[in-house]
């Protein structure tokens, strides 16, 4: 059913009183704060690859005049075409026209925010029709299961940051479902004490660090695990183009409605499957 000015709120409308008060502003993609923002694809392609260095040339110790041993590396890649995310509105000719501020817009701006929800539950979950592959996909990444079924310390956080290091990445941030974040920020350094795990970062006082890394919270994180995500590229969102909005009428010319159309076209790569890290309650 279309949105009309019969069912939506007065609000939407001119005469209305008093300032217009949006609901709260959907997070962002989460995927994309951790990753440092996405990855934008050059020029005219519908795939996007990512390089890969599967081996090193190999340097050896030689006698002085000696020949140098002849080494080659090993090249490859990683590659997906660009999958899209799109969602489309009908309101009415009237609403769209009469409304302030203009609903069609409002309306794309929302679809854009629920297009961001939806990349986050891809990337954290895994793939499926016409989407691109996400973390659950991974079947190479570097598990970490605590010691017991609930959350008691951070042994299993620190593994996973000696984990990554030991395939030579940083992590950058740990996401975890907020009501695994709720349990850890809970957690306090001992019986007898009152301080919490969990620490605040004295320059960013609304950021919370996780063994030193910054925890990001996500409804779309299965609940009992937390990912490690590493830097240096080797997890990428690429987008094609930003988030797309087109209002248009002429497909809705007869009943004098307007269509409200937003698109994002992406993929999600890992050219590094072990430097991804996932930490898990034990199985009960």
């Amino acid at each position: 059913m279309a949105l009309n000015t019969t069912s939506t709120g007065r609000a939407w409308l001119p005469d209305a009183t008093g300032d217009l008060i949006l609901r709260p502003v959907a997070r962002e993609s989460v995927a994309l704060t951790a990753l440092g923002g996405p990855v934008t694809a050059p020029a005219q392609t519908n795939r996007f690859r990512i390089p890969i260095v599967a081996a090193d040339p190999s340097a050896s110790y030689v006698a002085e005049g000696a020949e140098i041993p002849l080494s080659d590396g090993e090249l490859s890649e990683v590659s997906d075409v660009f999958h899209k995310l799109a969602g489309l509105s009908v309101i009415s000719r009237e609403l769209a026209d009469d409304s302030s501020p203009g609903a069609a817009d409002q309306i794309g701006q929302g679809l854009a925010r629920d297009i961001a929800k939806k990349l986050d539950a891809n990337f954290f979950g895994a793939g499926g029709l016409n989407a691109p592959m996400g973390l659950e996909d991974l079947a190479g990444v570097t598990v970490h299961e605590t010691s017991g079924t609930s959350w008691a310390d951070t042994d299993a956080f620190v593994s996973a940051i000696y984990g990554a290091e030991g395939e030579g990445a940083t992590l950058g941030a740990f996401v975890a479902n907020p009501t695994d974040a709720l349990a850890l920020a809970q957690l306090r350094e001992a019986d007898t004490s009152n301080k919490h795990l969990l620490q605040p970062d004295p320059t960013q006082p609304l950021r919370r660090l996780l063994a030193g890394i910054p925890l990001l919270t996500s409804p779309a994180v299965t609940v009992g695990t937390v990912w490690g995500l590493p830097t240096e590229g080797r997890l990428q969102v690429c987008v094609r183009e930003d988030v797309r909005v087109d209002v248009d009428g002429s497909a809705y010319f007869s009943s004098d409605q307007v269509a409200v159309r937003a698109t994002l076209r992406h993929t999600n790569l890992c050219a590094h499957e072990a430097s991804v890290q996932k930490v898990m309650l034990a199985a009960a």
